[in-house]
């Protein structure tokens, strides 16, 4: 997962090359740290391919931003925050932070370390990385279920949504914390997050394709044929960090969902109803 395409953004950006995006509307031009950190991950893997000065300068660009935009949140935790209201099942007021942005965030903080070897980013990742350790109650992006489950959470709202593809994003960004800091905490976290999602992935496979999330409603929140393609591929991605077989197997199966049309009709027409009674 390269991220190339993101790397190739061509809207509008501030005087450092930064990506803006433009919501429309109400909302406007915005920076997305989401965004804004797969930009740089993005730009850090073409130059690591080819060595190009123009990505590493636009990689550098990007981990200098999110050092310079990390804040504290009420509860003293340091995010970034997104300065927007956004739609989601309960209005996300502005400002809101993110377990998937705190995770790619400290993946390009880590990978700008590695290269620099500059004390600013490896403290601001420290700092990002705190939240995990956090219940979000209290400021941070982790939530323990009744059953002991530890899950990272894209979008903090009560109750949880449990976002597939965020949570493995996000833990993603522990990882490389892990890979880069041997971090005792960090290694801890990791297993803890790997065993949540063994024992859940099950609950996100309806018979027929993928869950987007645990939505909480009567009929269930599926993946956009999008977001299904994508789990496939982080599913991939965390059988070759890992070795559990589950997640080989499950996306060879999601894999089979995908190649059969009734399914794909049959998951177009469930979504479309979800977003036409839910969100």
């Amino acid at each position: 997962m390269l991220f190339h395409n993101k790397a190739k953004y061509k809207g509008q950006c501030n005087g450092n090359g930064i990506p803006m995006l433009d919501y429309q509307g109400a909302i406007g031009l915005q920076y997305n740290p989401i965004a804004i950190a797969q930009w740089g991950l993005g730009n850090y893997n073409i130059w690591h391919e080819n060595k190009s000065e123009n990505e590493y300068e636009k990689f550098l660009n990007c981990a200098n931003w999110l050092v310079e935009n990390l804040e504290e949140n009420k509860y003293g935790y340091k995010v970034w925050m997104h300065y927007f209201n956004f739609e989601y099942r309960d209005t996300l007021k502005s400002p809101w932070y993110s377990g998937l942005a705190q995770g790619q965030g400290i993946s390009v903080l880590v990978r700008a370390f590695k290269e620099t070897n500059l004390e600013k980013y490896k403290h601001a990742a420290h700092e990002a990385f705190q939240v995990f350790t956090v219940p979000t109650i209290n400021g941070g992006v982790n939530f323990k279920d009744e059953n002991g489950n530890n899950w990272i959470e894209e979008y903090i709202v009560h109750p949880p949504t449990h976002i597939l593809n965020g949570f493995m994003w996000g833990l993603w960004g522990v990882y490389d914390y892990v890979l880069q800091f041997n971090d005792e905490k960090a290694i801890t976290l990791f297993k803890q997050y790997i065993r949540t999602l063994v024992k859940e992935l099950d609950s996100y496979d309806n018979g027929f394709w993928s869950l987007y999330e645990h939505s909480g409603t009567w009929l269930k929140m599926i993946a956009s044929s999008f977001y299904h393609k994508l789990h496939i591929v982080q599913l991939r991605v965390m059988y070759e960090l890992t070795s559990e077989n589950i997640f080989d197997e499950k996306a060879n199966k999601w894999e089979d969902y995908l190649s059969k049309p009734f399914n794909r009709k049959i998951a177009f027409i469930q979504k479309a109803i979800f977003k036409v009674c839910y969100y």
